[in-house]
């Protein structure tokens, strides 16, 4: 069944690498290049990629922007230039990487995708790219099992790693006849999609009606197929861990577990808001075994959500890219961006454990998330305002580095009004 994934022991991962002075000594492959990369590329993303930017650019790496969708990085001085591209969706996005690479000098960059739609072309297309650009991330043969939600929920639960309760159906008719527990919720397949339900992620149905409604309108966007349904395990952002790492042939050379306190919406996070390390060997547990069944490498995030009810981790998403909150990384002990770009270079790198209880703020966003929470006696105010003890990264704001955070005001502004309330996608 899973003959095109390559399924090393799972005990190289887990078991002879301590979480306190991880390294690698693994000589990178450089695809025919001699010479060390001259700068980074990255493609698309939002605050993942600001922190990443930010992180090499202060490191003295030049960085290179190609985006078609939030401008928000361009506006840190880090970013040594930016590029305009039809897209990553675009069947001439990856004939556009290589002819940047031969008119703007950029053979050899790392080239890093930092959104769903990026991750697909790069991995798809790695072969090709690598003749310009060193690539650290796996084949699309096997990161699809991590990437496609249906593939990664098969893997979970062949290698023992809990998943939430998740209905198959492929019609109108099936969904209709089949016995549910109420309530359950619809998100894609996959993410990166243009259309408004990719873009929502997450629908909630709490009786039937709605559930066929729901699934009936997602299913004219993205097909019957792509459309998954799940139980809705209890609980809000409180309820949600991560496992974030990075990876290098099969191992993990950095990784910690993190819990996303806040989230907005409160219920269903379109965004995190407020993130804490904590220390969660389950998570970390689990994640290894996951990525470590497709022999992985590069950055990488893995959500998990909290089954009170049962007191189990059950994993819901892999994002192989910078996440929204990649700055808590380095505010912590551990420059993932730092190491990646190490592992590019050929040099050994390794590093210590993260910091417990540093945390990540999207204040402007944290703000509605924490009134909402007070509101609905959920949160105190003595609460809310003590969870700023610990932050030490924030989505945007940066004394040295200072505009984004003041574009992102009016970008957040444009995106609410034209999303939720003129439903422009």
């Amino acid at each position: 069944m899973f003959a095109a994934t390559k399924r090393p022991a799972l005990s190289g991962a887990g078991q002879d690498i301590q979480r306190g002075g991880m390294q690698t000594d693994a000589p990178q492959e450089h695809l025919g290049f001699v010479e060390r990369p001259a700068g980074v590329v990255i493609l698309g993303g939002a605050h993942g990629t600001l922190a990443l930017a930010r992180n090499l650019g202060r490191a003295g790496v030049p960085v290179w922007l190609v985006t078609n969708d939030n401008p928000l990085p361009r506006w840190s001085r880090h970013v040594h230039r930016s590029l305009s591209w039809p897209g990553a969706a675009d069947s001439s996005a990856a004939a556009f990487l290589l002819k940047a690479a031969e008119e703007h000098r950029l053979r050899g960059f790392l080239l890093i995708p930092a959104a769903d739609a990026e991750v697909r072309l790069v991995s798809q297309a790695r072969e090709a790219l690598s003749e310009a650009y060193r690539i650290i991330l796996p084949n699309w043969d096997r990161l699809r099992w991590m990437c496609e939600k249906p593939l990664l929920y098969q893997r979970a639960a062949e290698i023992g790693v809990d998943i939430p309760p998740t209905y198959a159906f492929s019609s109108l008719e099936e969904a209709s006849r089949a016995e549910i527990r109420f309530p359950v919720i619809l998100k894609p397949n996959m993410g990166g999609g243009r259309d408004q339900f990719s873009r929502a992620k997450v629908i909630r149905a709490d009786d039937r009606s709605s559930l066929l409604e729901a699934y009936r309108a997602a299913a004219d966007q993205i097909g019957f197929p792509n459309v998954v349904v799940q139980e809705l395990i209890p609980g809000g952002g409180e309820s949600q861990f991560s496992y974030a790492a990075l990876w290098h042939e099969g191992r993990p050379v950095a990784e910690f577990a993190a819990r996303r306190r806040r989230q907005f919406p409160v219920d269903f996070g379109y965004t995190s808001t407020f993130v804490q390390v904590v220390d969660e060997p389950r998570v970390i547990e689990a994640a290894r075994r996951i990525l470590a069944s497709i022999d992985y490498c590069g950055l990488v995030e893995v959500e998990f959500k909290h089954d009170k009810r049962d007191d189990r981790m059950r994993v819901l998403d892999v994002n192989p890219r910078p996440w929204s909150w990649f700055g808590l990384a380095a505010a912590a002990g551990l420059d993932l961006g730092g190491m990646l770009w190490t592992i590019a270079a050929g040099d050994k790198t390794g590093a210590d454990g993260a910091r417990p209880g540093v945390s990540w703020m999207y204040l402007i966003r944290d703000v509605a998330a924490g009134l909402r929470l007070i509101s609905t006696g959920r949160l105190s105010v003595r609460e809310y305002l003590g969870s700023f003890a610990g932050v030490r990264a924030w989505a945007t704001f940066s004394l040295s580095d200072p505009i984004p955070a003041m574009a992102d005001i009016p970008l957040t502004a444009w995106r609410v009004l034209t999303r939720r309330f003129l439903k422009i996608q």
